[in-house]
């Protein structure tokens, strides 16, 4: 642990219920277990031997919304003992708009939280239904409502490819999304993650995945709507109007250290991945026990690390600066992928101004199938 980690993750690992898709680290509908997180949290937090002041701080899960006003209360009242944000800091939480009640807004702001995530995923009520989601489409607009009015940033996640959509309902979305006036929106693709619920109803033949033709029109059209609507498009999957990017995510991707607390929370050293257990009651135990609560420990070598930091930064729309590349890993991107990159450029996917190495519009599309080729 050193003062230089300016950034950190803290998981929530609650919900109301498991979506059909969701394969995060959570469980669902054992609210029982609450006060027991919260004392294997603190314990946790005692790997800060000295508090660290932080320039982001983000609450994912799970839904840490769903821990309540006074949940909140708690947990923040826990964290800042040990995680103190700076002058200006960006404190986001994710939350479920059915928890965006009028007590879930006075007590983040006064636990200093700026921005707040919603998982929307769709404004359709059909859509909502076909994605196994408990909110419909006015909780959405309530939400951003009462947490724009007092000042927030708002995020918004957008889904696509969900089941029986096609191209004409993610138009109507995005039409409904950006009349919404949020900052930030992150559209995501549906995907099918082995041991889901859908997963299984998509071998029973129960779902059916929309064609991959169908898939990247659908990203395209998010691309020219939310562009149309002053949305930068500044990392893959993320669109932001002016001031509204995630600085949380952006230290990710420039691959600065952080740290991670919670089960299945994993921190970052610039060479070393530490997660903690997936299970949230093996987690507990172990914390509670006094014993180390790691699930994976994964160790890069230098060249490992540089060739990560290079596929991450290549999700920005920014590119990679080659000199900033070359200072930051040690190593020159002809080293690591000259042949592929070349290949890139030459197909179209990639432009290299001898500067900068960027993705092109058809290399987003298709950005998933490069990174092979570099890892």
């Amino acid at each position: 642990m050193t003062t230089a980690i300016r950034y950190a993750y803290v998981h929530v690992p609650f919900c109301r219920h498991r979506c059909g898709y969701c394969d995060f680290t959570l469980v669902a509908g054992r609210d029982d277990l609450i006060d027991r997180y919260l004392m294997a949290l603190e314990q946790e937090l005692t790997r800060v031997v000295q508090p660290l002041s932080i320039d982001t701080l983000y609450l994912g899960g799970g839904t840490p919304s769903h821990l309540g006003p006074d949940g909140l209360r708690q947990l923040f009242a826990l964290l800042t003992r040990r995680l103190q944000p700076a002058a200006g800091a960006e404190v986001t939480i994710e939350a479920n708009p059915l928890d965006v009640t009028p007590a879930f807004v006075a007590a983040v702001s006064d636990c200093g939280v700026t921005r707040v995530s919603l998982g929307a995923q769709s404004l359709a009520a059909d859509t909502l239904a076909n994605l196994d989601r408990d909110h419909c489409p006015a909780d959405v607009r309530r939400a951003t409502e009462r947490l724009l009015t007092q000042g927030f940033t708002v995020s918004v996640d957008l889904m696509t490819a969900a089941p029986g959509q096609n191209l004409a309902a993610v138009e109507r979305d995005l039409e409904a999304i950006t009349a919404l006036g949020s900052q930030h929106v992150s559209v995501y693709c549906l995907t099918w993650e082995q041991g889901t619920a859908f997963a299984s109803q998509r071998r029973r033949g129960l779902l059916q995945p929309v064609p991959e033709e169908t898939e990247r029109a659908m990203f395209e059209l998010a691309i020219d709507r939310l562009s149309e609507a002053e949305f930068e498009h500044y990392e893959v999957s993320n669109f932001a109007r002016p001031s509204g990017r995630c600085r949380h995510n952006e230290a990710y991707w420039d691959c600065q250290p952080w740290e991670a607390f919670g089960p299945g929370a994993a921190r970052f050293d610039g060479r070393t991945r530490t997660t903690n257990h997936r299970s949230t009651t093996t987690w507990m135990n172990r914390l509670l026990a006094g014993e180390d609560a790691t699930g994976e420990v994964d160790s890069m070598t230098p060249e490992e690390a540089a060739r990560e930091r290079l596929v991450v930064g290549l999700r920005r729309r920014a590119g990679v600066s080659r000199d900033r590349f070359a200072a930051a890993s040690g190593f020159s991107i002809e080293q690591l992928a000259g042949e592929p990159v070349a290949g890139w450029v030459a197909a179209g996917l990639a432009e290299d101004d001898g500067q900068t190495l960027r993705l092109t519009r058809a290399g987003l599309l298709v950005s998933d199938s490069l990174w092979a080729a570099v890892l």
